[in-house]
């Protein structure tokens, strides 16, 4: 039988570990990002196009690469971080494992210069699908520029897998942020479609997080610091009443690398507890300090995830640095046992015994003994009507004159006299109460067949989307002035996602007075918007936007009418009166579609007759 087992051709291997290294854009991003770091590089500027799709490039001031290097950089398993195998537990850089360059040369075009410092001239490198097209020496600045383009364009069918350009635009400042907060001391640029995204100066960690995050980001940040010998923590958290709803500002970097550890997560979430509302992920920003040699970081492919070989003795000591910060500035309750000088003995007291006080009772009184007028004042002359026992209590309750006891018999009680029938009409006892609330979650409706069980707080849902989205086609929405305009604030990304959806916001009530780069003024809102809903409003339509995973038929005016319904909607455990519940039925029975809510989950439930009938056998 003939041998049916040989060696890939090496731009089919590139390309099934591009699989694996380059998922999206950002992955390319994370890369190039990376080496330019690990180049000591003290700017590092990042050009995107179409959200990566058109052209990812990466320009910094580094140590550069000769010739040879540049040449070698683009083959599998290249590498200058590791020798041996020990070298992989005493890593302090990125990338190490050397198939980056040859995995993302396999799917795309990709322009290389690159010159030493000392150096007259550079290399100059294009490669085409893992083919050398053309090499030469050029003028260039010291530092290396990388350009990526048409990404997949040899793999149709993983280009068609993108998302749309939000979405992959996201992707892209997530790691973005990622590389910058790890490495507060060099200088970052963004730039998309040739406008500026992010300008990031060399600064300290917290100055940093504030440039990326908007200027109200200061005043809501808790520092942490701790140095153990295991562990050495510093960073920031976020103070509870600041907490959102999405987990976007959650960052756990790990010697200078960034993680993601649901273990790690539930210690932050611990020290937390009891801070934070129900659905609000508490924001961190946290440097970890280990020794190389007791982590892993050679388990996973994109190297987010890292294997610690003593998980819990980090986890107590990372919960504790967090409730510690957040007692110490006040944002937790703790006990206080420092002693309060002003309650203190005086130092005259200080050997005194306490004196027993004395109470003297009178053991001869009787109440109900005649009493002895033999205490006579004669300061003070009164006339004592009352009588001299407890028969006394009772005198003068008889009237004095007749004319009294007829003005009491000609009063008259104001309500009318009424009288209860001892069977009551059955179809009255409906028309007072149709439905029932169990549990202040379901809503309970009779029906001819059995009965509804209605989930109240989809049922809501139900009815604010349809109304939101008649609004914002037929764009007559009512709007309600603001007494005061109100200010918002948020990240220049946040912002970007709202001058997205702002014309489709102003259809539905609301109304701009102006919007800047970290703050938004609102002078009117819809008529069934609280001003207090505004903010958790505006803060869940971003969280829609930015994890929506849109189709080509996606409708910006669909998703902003499910966002604003599931912000507006009762919630589980409201409790509604009988007119809010049979109202509530009603308009949900007078939607298009009341079998299901919005994101296509059941609103009710029918339970017939014989249903019930078969609990009972």
């Amino acid at each position: 039988m003939a041998d049916i087992i040989q060696l890939l051709p090496d731009h089919v291997a590139n390309q099934i570990a591009a699989g694996e290294v380059v998922q999206r854009p950002a992955s390319v991003v994370k890369e190039l990002l990376e080496n330019a770091v690990d180049a000591q590089a003290t700017s590092i500027k990042l050009i995107v196009k179409e959200a990566g799709k058109t052209l990812i490039q990466v320009i910094d001031d580094g140590k550069g690469m000769s010739t040879t290097d540049a040449r070698l950089s683009f083959e599998r398993h290249a590498t200058s971080k590791i020798r041996t195998a020990d070298d992989l537990f005493q890593l302090n850089t990125k990338g190490f494992r050397g198939e980056a360059l040859a995995s993302i040369a396999a799917i795309a075009h990709v322009e290389l210069k690159t010159k030493q410092e000392g150096e007259e001239v550079g290399t100059s490198i294009i490669i085409e699908g893992s083919e050398i097209v053309e090499q030469e020496v050029v003028v260039a600045p010291k530092g290396t520029s990388i350009a990526v383009k048409n990404l997949f364009f040899n793999i149709p069918a993983r280009r068609n897998f993108l998302k749309s350009n939000t979405v992959e635009l996201r992707h892209i400042i997530d790691e973005f942020h990622r590389v910058t907060l790890a490495h507060p001391n060099i200088a970052f640029a963004m730039y998309h479609n040739g406008s500026e995204s992010f300008q990031l100066p060399e600064s300290n960690y917290r100055q940093r997080i504030v440039n990326i995050f908007g200027n109200r980001t200061n005043e809501k940040l808790v520092p942490v610091e701790e140095d153990t010998e295991v562990l050495k923590i510093s960073g920031f958290v976020g103070k509870p009443e600041y907490a959102k709803k999405s987990r976007g500002e959650q960052f756990f970097f790990v010697n200078d690398r960034f993680i993601k550890s649901a273990y790690l997560n539930h210690a932050i979430a611990s020290a937390f507890e009891g801070l934070l509302k129900d659905g609000a992920h508490a924001s961190y920003f946290l440097n970890l300090q280990v020794n190389p040699q007791t982590i892993d970081i050679n388990i996973h492919p994109t190297k987010t995830e890292i294997k610690f070989d003593d998980e819990h003795t980090l986890y107590a000591i990372l919960r504790s640095s967090v409730k510690h910060s957040l007692g110490q500035f006040n944002i937790a309750p703790v006990l206080d046992f420092e002693r309060d000088a002003n309650l203190d003995t005086p130092y005259g007291f200080k050997n005194k015994g306490a004196n027993t006080p004395t109470i003297e009772v009178d053991r001869s009184f009787n109440p109900f003994q005649e009493e002895k007028e033999t205490r006579t004042k004669p300061q003070v002359s009164y006339k004592k009507e009352t009588a001299g026992s407890w028969e006394g209590l009772y005198v003068g309750l008889e009237s004095k004159s007749t004319k009294t006891q007829q003005d009491f018999s000609e009063v008259h009680f104001e309500s009318d006299e009424q009288t209860a029938s001892m069977f009551t009409n059955e179809n009255e006892v409906e028309q007072q109460q149709s439905t029932y609330q169990l549990n202040n979650k379901y809503i309970i409706s009779k029906v001819k067949s059995g009965m509804l069980l209605i989930d109240q707080h989809r049922a809501h849902q139900r009815v604010l989307y349809e109304d939101f989205l008649k609004n914002l086609t037929v764009k007559e929405a009512m709007s309600q002035q603001l007494l005061f305009p109100l200010q918002l604030h948020f990240s220049s990304q946040e912002i970007t996602i709202i001058n997205q959806v702002k014309e489709d916001l102003e259809h539905t009530g609301f109304m701009f007075a102006s919007i800047h780069t970290d703050s938004i003024e609102i002078t009117g809102v819809p008529v069934s918007v609280p001003e207090s809903e505004v903010s958790i409003i505006l803060e869940q339509l971003i969280s829609d936007v930015e994890n929506e995973v849109p189709d080509s038929n996606f409708s910006a005016t669909d998703l902003l009418a499910k966002s604003m319904s599931k912000s507006l909607a009762i919630k589980t455990g409201q409790s509604l009166s009988l007119q809010e519940q049979e109202h509530l039925v009603n308009k949900l029975f007078a939607c298009k579609e009341p079998n299901v809510s919005p994101t296509n989950r059941p609103t009710f439930v029918t339970m017939t007759m014989d249903e019930l009938d078969r609990k009972f056998l």
